[in-house]
């Protein structure tokens, strides 16, 4: 039938049917390919929240509450605002998500998947209700399609739009297809009845590498292609799964966008440099430099600058959130900053080589300038210690009281 979708499973092998983005899916066992069988899609009447997503799947009270409050945390919310996320996460209907890709790797779905809080499993199946996705839908063809109009009509004004990969423009439009239609056009129609638009990864918000020089697609971001709507930047190649994560159930349960920068991005991911928050910011301040990726410097986890570090001029969350879970992030592990969350930083090539300067300084004279400020501040030190020492004395003198040296 028109309206089903094909599942291959070995007949013999247990299975189980459940419902996922409006379908009744077929598990099976891993390997367990054979005979062909078509699923009728059902379409579910009524949206659950979260708390009724919770209740569904047999999870107590106890884990719903700690699920906000993680939620709270991530989103980069105060305590104050946790009895909001509750009453938000228990009557709001779980939010309508639409996922397009157009010219990128799919690295994006790849971080998105590896968020440890909340997991991104939970998040698909019990917090948002992910309508379509190239990569992490189970549906495809054209019925997958047809389905994708169905929740554009049925839900319009209501759905989240979230875009990765660039828009392939201007006569080049048709080296990227979606659906048999460039994906320029699927964008500008999709676009129109979102309510709010998230770009995940710097190719859906400046280009990424199709984008970089001499750009043969003349792919761009996808702000000129949505109109006036609300729009937020999640720039990274890849973007940190927490961040990506924090920022669709900000707009899920609040209805509204974070607090958002000059570019569009969220503060609270988004309002510091790399530098401001990295822990080899003590080496920078004392003029302390690896110039080798084997020296004694770089074993002893001096700065990186010199080796090519962006951070100076990189707004994320890598220092604070880390990677995996708060595992590592690239300095850590002893790699420079390349800058992924800068609008053309694939234009910055090649990126072992140093900036110039930071802030209108030249680094190479932080360190002697910090050598005088500190010669200057311990002579000071000196100066007053000792005026402050006669001072002593004069007074104990005036009282008849010995000095003692």
């Amino acid at each position: 039938p028109k309206n089903s979708i094909p599942f291959f499973f070995k007949r013999e092998y247990n299975y189980k049917a459940f419902i996922m983005n409006g379908m009744v899916l077929i598990k099976v066992p891993a390997g367990a390919l054979v005979s062909c069988v078509l699923v009728r899609r059902i379409h579910v009447s009524k949206r659950e929240s979260l708390w009724e997503a919770y209740l569904a799947k047999g999870m107590s009270r106890r884990s719903f509450l700690k699920g906000c409050v993680t939620l709270t945390s991530l989103m980069g919310l105060s305590t104050d605002m946790m009895t909001k996320v509750v009453e938000a996460a228990e009557t709001k209907p779980l939010p309508v998500v639409i996922w397009l890709h157009g010219h990128e790797c799919t690295g994006c779905d790849e971080s998105f998947i590896r968020s440890g809080a909340p997991l991104a499993s939970d998040l698909v199946l019990s917090s948002i209700a992910l309508e379509y996705s190239h990569v992490l839908s189970a549906g495809c063809g054209e019925p997958f399609e047809e389905h994708l109009e169905t929740t554009i009509k049925k839900y319009h004004g209501e759905y989240i739009l979230a875009v990765e990969g660039a828009v392939a423009a201007g006569e080049h439009e048709y080296t990227c297809m979606s659906g048999g239609h460039p994906f320029s056009h699927t964008l500008r129609r999709v676009a129109e009845g979102a309510k709010a638009v998230i770009a995940y990864g710097t190719c859906a918000t400046a280009g990424g590498i199709q984008a970089a020089a001499p750009n043969p697609t003349e792919s761009k971001g996808i702000r000129s292609f949505i109109g006036s709507k609300p729009y937020i930047a999640v720039p990274g190649c890849p973007p940190i799964p927490e961040v990506m994560t924090g920022v669709v159930m900000h707009v899920a349960l609040f209805g509204t966008l974070p607090p958002l920068d000059g570019e569009g991005r969220p503060r609270q991911f988004y309002g510091n440099r790399i530098h401001d928050t990295c822990y080899r910011r003590p080496f920078f301040d004392a003029g302390m430099f690896a110039d080798r990726f084997d020296d004694a410097g770089a074993k002893g986890g001096w700065c990186l600058y010199h080796l090519g570090c962006r951070g100076p001029e990189t707004y994320n969350s890598c220092g604070n959130l880390r990677w995996y879970q708060g595992l590592s992030y690239p300095i850590q592990s002893g790699a420079p900053c390349i800058g992924c969350s800068n609008a053309n930083f694939w234009d910055d090539a090649p990126f072992s080589k140093r900036l110039p300067e930071y802030d209108g300084i030249d680094v190479d004279m932080v360190g002697a300038g910090l050598a005088v400020a500190t010669a200057v501040g311990v002579a000071a030190h000196a100066g007053a210690s000792l005026v402050q020492k006669k001072c002593h004395e004069k007074q104990l003198e005036k009282e008849g009281k010995q000095v003692h040296e």
